[in-house]
């Protein structure tokens, strides 16, 4: 057995139907915990910070797989920061809507069940330091999209 298929083997406990072996890998070895919309509240809103990583389809959205490998290496680079939670394929859709996410992959940063921001993508090593270590230092927000839009009492009508 080589090295890479030691990493990628997985107990069948934790696995899922059709869910990549790099992302099972993450609950497998890094204690992620996998979320659905129906559990979201309990994992999602303990306190501390946490990540919830929205995948999407690893066919449309291959890079997905690039950042199931860099995740659990950003939170070895912030220990003790952040846990890892990763959303379940069929409740992706509902928990991109409620966290306001357009793009994916995604890494949605919260911190005691509150939304603070989300890096979307896959990007160089540099630059996912340089956004979470930001991301660990923004105060909680509202969700983008979320709540009412502010509209100018000054702004004329475009219908006409």
């Amino acid at each position: 057995m080589t090295t890479e298929t030691a990493l990628l083997e997985i107990p069948a406990s934790h696995t899922l139907p059709s869910t990549p072996a790099l992302m099972q890998r993450l609950v497998a070895e890094f204690d992620a915990v996998w979320v659905k919309n129906e559990q979201q509240n309990a994992f999602l809103s303990m306190a501390g910070g946490c990540v919830l990583f929205i995948a999407g389809d690893p066919v449309r959205f291959p890079e997905c797989l690039d950042v199931a490998v860099v995740l659990p290496e950003l939170q070895r680079f912030f220990p003790s920061r952040f846990r890892i939670a990763v959303a379940e394929r069929d409740s992706e859709d509902g928990l991109a809507k409620r966290y306001g996410v357009t793009r994916r992959p995604a890494l949605v940063f919260l911190r005691d069940g509150q939304y603070v921001t989300t890096v979307s993508g896959m990007l160089d090593w540099d630059d996912y330091i340089k956004e979470v270590a930001q991301a660990l230092a923004l105060p909680t927000s509202r969700v983008p999209g979320i709540g009412i839009p502010v509209v100018s009492s000054t702004t004329g009508s475009s219908c006409h």
